[in-house]
């Protein structure tokens, strides 16, 4: 294994859904009693009956094999759900495999999350010196590598504040030089850059070029932008429900990743099924989405596409916007449109929100969209309370030929459209 940084023989990682308890004593011996008497569990979440199946087992890895060189750069994509982060976590010692074996040759730094081995308590300064003595580093060897370190996350005005204070965006600057600048041979990120601005993206970008390029480092890195895994990697690995579906060229395994995502062009898309994550806030729900004017969901340049977007209010909740990301057939965002604040919502209330988004700012090409309800806390930051990744999805076209020309996703970017303009509010009875 001499010239191997990773082996990875036959690895699966098997958990056992609803096995770990609520949190807290309290709540696990309300669980206990309600299930030696026969009745509901005060605890589960609501839908748990139909969502969850307590103590099935579930296969996040499947016998995955495989292994990465020194200083390859290895691309791992995957829709949600396909074993991506449960791999990292395995590699990163988090957790173990159920079976199998993993060999790494070196030192590992990983940014699975942000802030991760970051002690909130501590500052900039003794977390740097804390992660470099993790690694097996000595004193002498971090303060040789300080000043680079602040320097590349631009931190010199906040290095010694605790990190509790530290937005997200500082918390990655942080955690990532930290990674690419102390001894170590391999490096796992895993999304965590998509925290930072781009600037200091295409920088981090840059940076893991480099280690690999010309100090020999082996990089792993997890991204859904389609765009960072062309320009980064040199090998890519696609993962489909814990199981190796593809390892090999960067651009045929984008396209496998392209196609297995691909959303359906209907008029009527039903949420109420869609899997959602645990940390939006869902007192508001995304029930489904219907395309009113058309039967084939494709559009001239220029048409408006008109929805009817039907949500249900668990709370009264005011200052609620939509946000509507468009993305494009490459996965890349292309653009993003916001409404205004929403009507204020009342407690147990379905409502449609009806909508159009103006296409005359569009090129030709196959589209999706992705719904996001958000809010804007007392504090200035973006509470997201509900996400569809699949929403809808349509074609773009140009009646004339002059004007048929197609965004090509090399070129693509994220830009601000025009608003949604919100065309009328349908309120229901509470129920």
């Amino acid at each position: 294994m001499n010239d191997l940084a990773i082996r990875i023989e036959h690895v699966s990682k098997q958990y056992r859904l609803g096995a770990i308890g609520g949190g807290t004593l309290k709540g696990d011996i309300q669980s206990f009693i309600a299930r030696r008497r026969g009745e509901e569990d005060p605890n589960s979440k609501i839908g748990s009956d139909s969502a969850y199946h307590k103590n099935e087992k579930f296969l996040a890895l499947d016998d995955v094999s495989f292994d990465v060189k020194k200083g390859e750069i290895v691309g791992i994509i995957g829709h949600n759900g396909a074993g991506k982060s449960t791999l990292l976590k395995l590699l990163s010692r988090v957790t173990a495999p159920t079976s199998g074996r993993i060999g790494i040759n070196g030192r590992i730094a990983s940014m699975l999350e942000v802030g991760t081995g970051f002690h909130p308590e501590l500052t900039g300064r003794e977390n740097v010196y804390m992660n470099g003595a993790i690694l097996g580093m000595t004193k002498a060897e971090i303060s040789a590598k300080f000043d680079e370190i602040v320097k590349f996350a631009e931190m010199e005005k906040f290095i010694d504040t605790p990190v509790k204070r530290y937005s997200s965006g500082m918390y990655v600057k942080l955690a990532f030089a930290v990674a690419a600048h102390l001894d170590s041979e391999i490096m796992v990120m895993d999304e965590v850059l998509a925290v930072g601005d781009m600037k200091f993206q295409d920088k981090c970008l840059g940076k893991m070029s480099d280690v690999s390029n010309q100090e020999g480092r082996t990089v792993l890195y997890v991204s859904h932008n389609m765009s960072t895994i062309k320009r980064l990697c040199n090998r890519c690995i696609v993962l489909d429900r814990g199981k190796v579906v593809f390892d090999g060229d960067v651009n045929d395994a984008v396209n496998i990743y392209l196609q297995n995502g691909k959303v359906e062009k209907k008029t009527f898309y039903s949420f109420e099924n869609t899997e959602h994550k645990d940390y939006y806030l869902r007192q508001i729900k995304m029930l489904s989405n219907e395309v009113l004017n058309t039967k084939d969901c494709v559009f001239k340049i220029g048409e408006k596409i008109k929805c009817k977007l039907k949500c249900h209010s668990d709370c009264e909740e005011s200052g609620v916007r939509l946000r509507v990301e468009i993305i494009n057939k490459s996965d890349v965002v292309t653009g993003i449109l916001f409404s205004d604040v929403l009507p204020t919502f009342s407690k147990n209330e379905t409502l449609d929100v009806n909508f159009e988004i103006d296409t005359s700012q569009f090129m030709n090409g196959n589209y999706h969209a992705q719904f996001v309800l958000f809010k804007i806390n007392n504090y200035g930051i973006t509470e997201t309370i509900d996400f569809i990744k699949g929403a809808m999805a349509f074609d773009i076209f140009s009646p004339t030929n002059e004007d048929n020309m197609e965004w090509f996703p090399q070129y693509g970017g994220a830009s601000r459209l025009k608003d949604l303009s919100v065309t009328g509010i349908n309120k229901y009875e509470n129920r």
